[in-house]
């Protein structure tokens, strides 16, 4: 008999709704794995070559490997441009987390300027996806350390060792090498990025400037595998750099530090040449400056220092530094009145201490009026002209000429055009003619400016390096070289270069030879001083130039005369005069006169040839 709550059950109803979940669990269950294998086969074979690569992205990455610079060596192989080791820290910002406050906890700890700061932000804006962009470059050993112990809680940071520029002789080679700098947004304008990738420094003048191409080589690359912060764990595969090309300078370092002693505290510049290829045996503008200032990145404070100085020490005053040449041009325009045939050697003049164009009541004074109180004589020939540089001789000369005539007869020695040096920044100098002061002025030449030319002053001007090659036309007896600081690229010769020679009768080198031997060596020469205790002969040239106007019946006086607007000297020279060795060029600035420069060329050329 069945009991009351069995009567009550429908068995067959409880047994369909049961049925009905279960086939709808099943179905559900089967659905889910059916989405489940698909995504597992989405994932392990569909996209598996996509996911890998973006995985091997995120654990693999490629890094440029910098080339290392090439190195500059002076003539006896002695490095004067080199490379040394030092650390760089950097930041992956996709694995820094908070990037701000990383680089707020690193500018802590690294004491970075904002000028770092800036350059860390320029970088950023030009980075690749997980490329390190350089923070600190050139780390010490306090700054290295206060990173690297804590490293493995700065996510993003990574610390890389790298080779970086280094000037062993600071200031002394300042304005020869130029220096490197970081690069730029405005540098990648110009050079090619795919071959600066890594780089940090590029050339900014001078022969870093002008060989970067050939110092700066070709990057290399390396496949790496980090961890999830971004440190190598190892080297997959490397394509090492091509290193840049060392250059052999002509320059050669004891003559250039010699130089520079010579010059001392005085602000100027001297330039020494090879006679026999043009090469730059020693060039130096003085205030310099320490190229390794800028390697790094040189401070808004050292940089407003360099810039807002009276003493301009950025300016290369050898090849930038534009002078009116004085009377070193003297003997140029002396050969050329002897092949023109307006004066012959035995050519003399009246000289009472000054001279006066006809018709014309001012009086152009000669420098022996202020000392003397008369000329250098009742007569004066082209020896004692140059000898004894004799102003008078030149305004007769110079009138007889016209400007015209002088621009045409000093053009072949160099002046009014750059030399070609292998630098930057060279200037060209004025050589100047009526066709140049119309187009430059607007303005008709004056007969009175043509006497003043004669004798270096006036709208001539010329660089210390331009009257060096000038003389060296006359140490060589008309054959002059393009001038260049590099002698070898590796082992390809670029010096020597030859530039047109000048043709003329030995007769006229002779005359003008023997005033510039008696310029040193005669008693009355203008540079008489140095020739003391001397076992070779010198001939040479002085000059002053004249920084201010004087009135006609003024007399300059220097010790009434602010420094900065004292005269300059000026003193070319070459030895030995018979066979010449060496070709030397001094401006002395604001130094009062020819006698602060000579007695430097005559250090410059003992140390040549005697030590």
């Amino acid at each position: 008999m069945l009991r009351p709550m069995d009567a009550l059950r429908d068995t067959r109803r409880e047994w369909a709704i049961n049925r009905s979940r279960l086939v709808a669990a099943f179905l559900g269950i089967s659905v889910l794995l059916t989405v489940l294998i698909y995504r597992f086969y989405s994932l392990q074979i569909t996209q598996h070559d996509d996911f890998l690569t973006q995985s091997d992205r995120n654990r693999i990455r490629v890094e440029a490997i910098p080339p290392p610079r090439g190195q500059i060596v002076d003539r006896k192989g002695r490095v004067v441009a080199g490379n040394r080791p030092t650390f760089v820290v950097g930041v992956i910002l996709e694995r820094s987390g908070d990037s701000d406050a990383l680089i707020e906890t690193l500018a802590k700890r690294l004491s970075l300027t904002e000028f770092e700061l800036e350059a860390f932000r320029e970088r950023s804006s030009r980075r690749r996806p997980f490329e390190a962009v350089p923070l600190k470059l050139g780390l010490d050993d306090t700054a290295l350390a206060s990173v690297a112990v804590d490293l493995h809680q700065l996510p993003g940071v990574v610390v890389d060792a790298q080779l970086t520029r280094y000037y062993p002789y600071g200031h002394e080679l300042g304005h020869v090498l130029g220096y490197v700098g970081r690069v730029s947004a405005d540098d990648l304008t110009e050079l090619d990025q795919a071959r600066y990738q890594g780089t940090l420094h590029t050339g900014k003048v001078g022969l870093e400037k002008r060989y970067e191409p050939l110092l700066h080589g070709k990057p290399g690359f390396q496949h790496v595998e980090t961890n999830a912060h971004g440190r190598v764990l190892r080297v997959l595969d490397r394509q090492s750099p091509e290193p840049g090309q060392d250059l052999s300078l002509y320059l050669d370092l004891d003559l250039q530090r010699a130089a520079v002693a010579a010059l001392g505290d005085q602000r100027g510049a001297v330039v020494a040449l090879d006679p026999l290829t043009g090469g730059v045996l020693a060039m130096v503008s003085n205030p310099g400056y320490d190229p390794n200032l800028f390697v790094e990145g040189i401070s808004y404070a050292d940089y407003a220092e360099l810039r807002g100085s009276m003493d301009t020490p950025l300016l290369n005053r050898a090849v930038q530094g534009q002078y009116p040449p004085g009377s070193t041009i003297k003997p140029m325009l002396a050969l050329g009145g002897l092949v023109e045939g307006y004066i012959t050697p035995e050519t003399a003049v009246s000289d009472p201490g000054w001279y006066q164009l006809p018709g014309d009541d001012r009086r152009y004074r000669d420098w022996t009026l202020r000392v003397r109180g008369s000329g250098h004589a009742d007569k004066v020939d082209l020896r004692m002209a140059i000898a004894e540089s004799c102003d008078t001789y030149y305004y007769e000369l110079a009138h007889r000429m016209g400007i015209d005539t002088m621009a045409k007869l000093l053009a072949p020695f160099g002046l009014g055009q750059a030399t070609g040096i292998d630098t930057t920044g060279e200037q060209r100098g004025i050589l100047p003619s009526t066709e140049w002061k119309r187009s430059a002025l607007g303005e008709a030449w004056f007969p009175g400016e043509t006497i003043s030319a004669g004798i270096g002053q006036g709208y001539m001007l010329a660089t210390p390096l331009q009257l060096a090659q000038a003389t060296l036309v006359i140490a060589n007896r008309g054959q002059s070289f393009v001038p260049s600081l590099v002698h070898r690229v590796g082992g390809l010769t670029v010096g020597g270069t030859k530039r047109q020679s000048l043709s003329v009768a030995d007769e006229h080198w002779q005359a003008i030879l023997a005033g510039m031997i008696d310029v040193v060596h005669s008693p009355r020469g203008t540079a008489a001083s140095i020739a003391e205790g001397i076992d070779y002969r010198i001939a040479g040239k002085t000059g002053t130039s004249q920084v201010i106007s004087i009135a006609q019946d003024a007399v300059y006086d220097e010790d009434v005369i602010s420094e900065r607007n004292r005269n300059h000297g000026l003193f070319v020279a070459f030895a030995p005069a018979e066979n010449p060795n060496i070709v030397v060029a001094v401006i002395a600035e604001n130094g009062g006169g020819s006698s602060a420069a000579y007695p430097i060329a005559r250090r410059v050329i003992d140390s040549w040839l005697v030590e």
